[in-house]
C-alpha cells in the first residue's frame, strides 16, 4: 500500500469534509464522521487542522475556489453573452454532477450567518473575501458591467435555492429560465 503524504491526506480530509458538511451542516457534522470517511483517527485529523472550524473553513474555501475555477475555465477567451452562457452552463454541469457542491455552498451561507450572530466575524470575513473573488471572476468576462454581474449572480443564487428546495423542472417556478437551468430541477437529493 502506498502511503499518503500529509498534504495528500489534508486534501482527502477537505474532500471528505465537503461531503459531510454538505449533508449535515457545521453543527450537525462531527469530526469523527470526517475522520471515519477519510480513514484516519481524530487525533490525526487534528494534527492536520487545529479544529472543526478550521476544517469547515478549508472546505468552504475549496468550494468557492472550485466554483471560481469552473467559471474561469468556462469563460476563457470569451466575453459578454458568450462568457455568460459558458459560465452558466459550466456551473449547471457542476451542481448537476456534484450536488454536494451546491449543498456545501448553502451550508456555508448558513454557517456565516450563525457565526456572525454569535459574534464570530472572522469566519464571515474569510468567506466574504472568497465570494468577492468569485464576483471578480464573473465580473471581468461579463465586460466589467456591474449590472450584468449582479444579474448573473442573482439568477445563480435563485437557481441554487430552487434546486436546494427540490422544485421539479416542470414546475412553473422555472419558467423564464434557460433550458440548462431547468434541468437542475431533476437533481436528486
Amino acid at each position: 500500500m502506498v502511503r499518503m503524504s500529509a498534504e495528500e491526506r489534508r486534501e482527502s480530509v477537505i474532500r471528505a469534509a465537503m461531503r459531510e458538511f454538505a449533508r449535515g451542516g457545521y453543527h450537525g457534522t462531527s469530526t469523527e464522521a470526517i475522520a471515519k470517511r477519510v480513514g484516519v483517527s481524530q487525533p490525526y485529523l487534528f494534527r492536520l487542522f487545529p479544529g472543526k472550524k478550521a476544517i469547515f473553513l478549508a472546505a468552504s474555501e475549496r468550494c468557492l475556489e472550485d466554483t471560481r475555477r469552473v467559471f474561469r475555465e468556462a469563460a476563457e477567451g470569451l466575453t459578454g453573452e458568450e462568457a455568460l452562457h459558458a459560465m452558466a452552463n459550466a456551473y449547471t454541469r457542476l451542481i448537476a454532477e456534484q450536488p454536494d457542491r451546491l449543498l456545501m455552498q448553502m451550508q456555508v451561507y448558513v454557517a456565516v450567518a450563525a457565526a456572525e450572530e454569535a459574534g464570530d466575524h472572522e469566519f464571515g470575513e474569510a468567506v466574504r473575501a472568497g465570494w468577492m473573488e468569485l464576483w471578480e471572476t464573473v465580473h471581468l468576462p461579463l465586460g466589467a458591467d456591474v449590472g450584468e454581474t449582479t444579474t448573473f449572480l442573482a439568477y445563480g443564487m435563485l437557481i441554487n435555492t430552487l434546486v436546494a428546495m427540490g422544485f421539479p423542472p416542470e414546475h412553473r417556478v422555472w419558467e423564464g429560465f434557460y433550458p440548462s437551468a431547468r434541468r437542475l430541477g431533476r437533481l436528486e437529493k
